[in-house]
């Protein structure tokens, strides 16, 4: 029987043969598919590469570059346009924030030439662990993908960010990419770049960071928006620990600087910062203006507008306007919580974001800040802010709502759990239940020697209400209009002497222009005769209406025109003598400045210096000079009303800025119009002017029993003051020509007694004239003394 024959190769290289011939077919087909795939990738590269941008002009980078507002000193005050971008140059971007980007966004930035194939497998095999996902896209692929293309993630938006990231490379260096990215990525609240960032989150420059902060900003690409320090502050505070860490392991810093930097506390840019510049309402108004004259362009052109607002003058505005609104709220009857909310029993979670939507549509407005109550008593409430901290009131914190935790209040103003309020921090640094207050005010501060603005806050809040109360509130001066009335009287003879009787007077229909008139003065009291001096400090009401009746109305109306107001708005009747026409605080500011400078009309001018992009000034202001066109009344007229101004100050209704301040040579002028809708505190030193004004926006009675310009706007100004005169020496005004001193009074030299208006309408006194101080018996013009002090502040407004 025959046999097959054996074959020569041994059993196991038979089993092994079919495996072989696979593994061949493998990488045959493995082979093909490789050549299939590169040549799919070369057509897709063919087919995108004529579609790509052109990259040429990154090697000029010029992002679109928001319209940047500055104080005088250079201190940013607003931006405006689509991007709140600050283009800085790599040499100028510190080394810590350019080691925290790299360590957590591409550490191999340096030795890839675009495209990292060691951080795709990383990337690959830790998302194939379960580990923490981790980005492959490069530097150089966000800055072609943020630049050129969408955020789609799509297989062709993904080709073509890589066919552009070598392109990029190839004609930019690695510093001119990584410049880029640093000032071109978004990175939440509107800020694009990390100098930008800073300032939006720390409110510092770029170049002050921290590693903690640092580490806080390159945590921020990833997620602008789930990572936001402000509005998710625990998983910015993950996202920064993990930064810190990668920081650790690139060898960017050492372990103990990573521990530091870990334990460091931020301090994020909070509205309620008292260290922040609010100039908003300024900001605005150069926007503007730079709109009006070069249109839309001013939103990326990068251009920069210099004014001439002093910060700390700005400062001490802005703190001492919102004290007078808030010290007013104080004395208000509570209004009672501004919404009710259901929180749950129980389950923080769910109590934070009921908090959480219920303080959405409450934000914090400054430094009165909006909260949830938690638990309420008599004796303390505890609630509970949008950032979470806890706030505990009690004793002295709860008097301003004492109404709203009595057992019997109305269900509306019952401060309960859930109840939405106000809270703000005392002087001694515990928390006190305040309100939003109704009550609107303006302040504006000018030099009188150039028309500068040095401080201009336009309301209580700009966020609030953006209506600029300085330049458009038409309201009445009250008796802060009457030394305008008195300027035009010395024109005609009357002298700080002129003894004028305060006695009654009644006015027909005809003589009114159309009714019956019995004025009063403020206190309802008549002292009868007194100098002109003596009654612009007391203000009285029924002096000025015969002075104004002596020299006649048509004639003051044209006078008060030479101070800048329209004279439309100040019709020619006996009214107009106790500022019932219409004026700006603007206006005031303005009319003020002729009697601080010595007689001349300032325009009032904010913007000193615009540039482009590159530094170059498109427009530059020169301050005026004082010179005889520009003189609005002779240089003895406002010597005279000045001194009758320091007599206000020294013993009359601003006798508190003199008690604050101490110094001589501070002259101004109380106002409060009828029914106390608005008050009203102008004055100056000879190298500032200030104008303090506090009313409702729809005018109304300030306060149950009435306020008036000495209790609720001079403290304003005197607050302003304090500040802006700080280091100035005092100045005194130089006597002109045409002025001579007789018995410690001042007179035009072709006005001295017995030339000159003595007396009116004294047929009427009962009391003999008095030549010294009515009130005190002090002689002319000298402050009282320390005993009749209260006694002063109390009875005048």
């Amino acid at each position: 029987m025959s046999q097959e024959p054996r074959s020569s190769q041994p059993a196991s290289a038979l089993r092994q043969l079919p495996w072989k011939r696979i593994a061949g077919w493998s990488a045959i087909v493995a082979g093909a598919g490789a050549v299939a795939l590169l040549g799919a990738a070369i057509v897709g590269v063919v087919a995108i590469y004529p579609k790509l941008p052109d990259i040429s002009e990154l090697s000029d980078y010029r992002p679109k570059l928001p319209l940047r507002v500055y104080t005088a000193e250079g201190s940013l005050i607003g931006e405006f346009g689509e991007e709140r971008r600050n283009l800085t140059p790599f040499a100028n971007i510190p080394k810590v924030m350019k080691d925290a980007v790299l360590a957590v966004e591409d550490a191999r930035f340096y030795d890839h030439g675009g495209v990292d194939y060691k951080g795709f497998a990383r990337a690959a095999v830790a998302s194939f662990k379960g580990g923490r996902k981790q980005g492959a896209s490069t530097i150089t692929m966000q800055v072609a993908r943020n630049v050129y293309l969408s955020s789609e993630r799509t297989l062709s938006r993904k080709a073509s960010e890589i066919v552009l990231a070598f392109r990029l490379e190839q004609q930019l260096t690695k510093d001119q990419i990584l410049e880029i990215y640093l000032n071109q990525i978004y990175l939440g609240n509107r800020a694009y770049g990390f100098a930008a960032a800073s300032e939006a989150y720390f409110g510092k420059p770029l170049q002050q960071v921290t590693i903690a902060e640092a580490a806080m900003l390159a945590g921020l690409p990833k997620a602008p928006g789930a990572n936001n320090p402000v509005a998710n502050p625990r998983r910015a505070r993950a996202r920064q620990l993990y930064v810190i860490d990668r920081m650790q392991e690139t060898g960017f810093i050492t372990a103990e600087q990573a521990a530091e930097a870990k334990k460091e506390e931020l301090h994020l840019r909070d509205a309620a910062d008292p260290n922040r510049l609010h100039a908003e309402y300024v900001a605005e108004t150069v926007r503007q203006m730079m709109y009006a004259q070069y249109g839309d362009s001013i939103y990326t052109s990068g251009m920069k507008v210099y004014t001439s607002l002093v910060a700390a003058d700005q400062a001490a505005a802005y703190k001492s306007l919102r004290k007078g609104i808030m010290d007013y709220e104080r004395r208000q009857v509570y209004r009672g919580p501004e919404k009710f909310v259901d929180l749950p029993a129980s389950g923080q979670k769910e109590i934070d974001e009921a908090v959480d939507e219920a303080l959405a549509e409450h934000p914090d407005n400054g430094d009165v800040i909006a909260a949830v109550v938690l638990e309420a008593s008599a004796k303390e409430v505890t609630a509970v802010r949008a950032n979470g901290e806890a706030v505990e009131i009690s004793g002295e914190g709860l008097k301003p709502a004492q109404s709203g935790l009595a057992a019997k209040a109305p269900p509306n103003i019952k401060i309960r759990r859930g109840a939405v309020i106000r809270v703000a921090k005392t002087p001694k640094n515990t928390w006190e239940i305040t309100q939003l207050p109704e009550v609107e005010g303006a302040f504006i501060g000018m030099d009188p020697r150039t028309g500068a603005i040095t401080a201009l806050v336009g309301g209580f809040d700009f966020g609030k209400n953006k209506f600029n109360h300085v330049s458009q509130a038409w309201r009445q001066p009250g008796s802060s209009f009457k030394p305008f009335i008195y300027s035009a009287a010395l024109e005609k003879g009357f002298t700080p002497a002129t003894v004028v009787n305060d006695a009654p007077l009644v006015f027909d229909a005809a003589a009114n222009g159309g009714q019956p008139w019995d004025p009063k003065n403020f206190d309802g009291t008549f002292e009868g005769p007194m100098p002109l001096r003596n009654a612009l400090m007391k203000s009285k009401n029924l002096v000025t209406l015969r002075v104004l009746q002596s020299i006649g109305a048509p004639y003051a109306q044209d006078w008060v025109t030479k101070f800048g107001f329209d004279k439309e708005k100040h019709p020619a009747n006996l009214p107009m003598g106790l500022g019932a026409g219409s004026v700006t605080p603007m206006q005031m500011a303005v009319g003020y400045s002729v009697f601080a400078n010595g007689g001349y009309r300032v325009n009032p001018y904010l913007v000193t210096r615009v540039t482009d992009l590159k530094d170059k000034v498109l427009m530059e202001t020169e301050p005026p000079v004082l010179d005889e066109s520009r003189r609005a009344i002779p240089a003895r007229n406002a010597f005279i009303m000045e001194s009758l101004l320091q007599s206000v100050v020294k013993g009359g209704s601003g006798f508190k800025a003199y008690q604050a301040l101490k110094r001589d040579d501070l002259f101004g002028k109380t106002g409060t119009t009828n029914d106390s809708f608005d008050t009203w505190f102008a004055g100056f030193q000879p190298t500032r002017v200030g104008i303090a004004w506090v009313g409702y926006d729809t005018p109304r009675q300030l306060g149950v029993r009435g306020e008036t310009g000495g209790s609720l706007s001079l403290p304003i100004w005197i607050g302003y003051m304090q500040s802006a005169l700080r280091g100035v020496p005092v100045t005194l005004p130089a006597e002109p020509p045409g002025v001579v001193s007789i018995d410690g009074e001042w007179y035009f030299d072709d006005f001295t007694p017995g030339h000159n208006v003595a007396s009116l309408g004294l047929e009427s006194a009962e009391q003999p004239i008095q030549p010294v101080e009515v009130l005190t018996g002090a002689p002319i013009g000298a402050p009282p003394p320390p005993e009749e002090r209260n006694r002063i502040l109390d009875f005048f407004r």
